[in-house]
């Protein structure tokens, strides 16, 4: 359609419903008070229900998008935090037995995740603790010598859990479980 038209469709639409602004100057006059009609307002209900019935779950949709792309990115960045350990600790020539770090936050910590490690920080600011949807929460926290620490990612009311070998350096999540959640988004947070 042109402008042209589609400006006309328009004034057309608005005239129609918005009411005849003659008529309800009469109407005043008459001793009538110009208010929207029964028709007007059953419209307007209809449409605003409409949108909400097509907003509201692209929103939630969204939220849990966001809480994987925040996994995810907190993930790249915990693997590249102990990446940059290692290789600090192999410049510098320190822990030269093992340039890995044994744990990536203070042994036995649960508040302050991924900082404050034995060899320094994994992370420049801690992730806090907890069981919400995009929250973090440290599994084993009482072994003096931590060979496999285990964390867990808080998604969609369910959690993913992670794991650190200290002597690889690996940070990885399960991948063997047999929760069908679970090991998809093992698969999408570490992709």
């Amino acid at each position: 359609m042109t402008w042209v038209l589609q400006n006309k469709i328009f004034q057309w639409l608005v005239k129609e419903l918005s009411g005849n602004l003659l008529t309800k100057k009469k109407n005043n006059k008459a001793g009538f008070i110009s208010a929207f009609t029964m028709v007007e307002l059953v419209f307007v209900i209809v449409i605003i229900g409409i949108l909400s019935a097509i907003a509201i779950p692209k929103l939630a949709a969204s939220r849990d998008d966001a809480i994987l792309v925040k996994g995810k990115s907190q993930i790249a960045a915990i693997r590249s935090g102990i990446a940059m350990q290692k290789n600090k600790n192999l410049i510098e020539g320190t822990n030269y037995n093992n340039f890995i770090p044994r744990t990536l936050d203070a042994n036995g910590s649960t508040s302050d995740l991924f900082h404050g490690g034995e060899y320094g920080n994994i992370l420049e600011y801690s992730l806090p603790n907890g069981t919400e949807d995009g929250k973090w929460e440290k599994v084993d926290t009482a072994n003096p010598e931590p060979t496999n620490i285990r964390y867990k990612f808080h998604l969609q009311g369910n959690w993913v859990e992670f794991t650190y070998y200290s002597g690889t350096g690996i940070f990885d999540c399960n991948r063997s479980v047999t929760d069908t959640f679970k090991k998809e988004n093992c698969k999408e947070l570490t992709q």
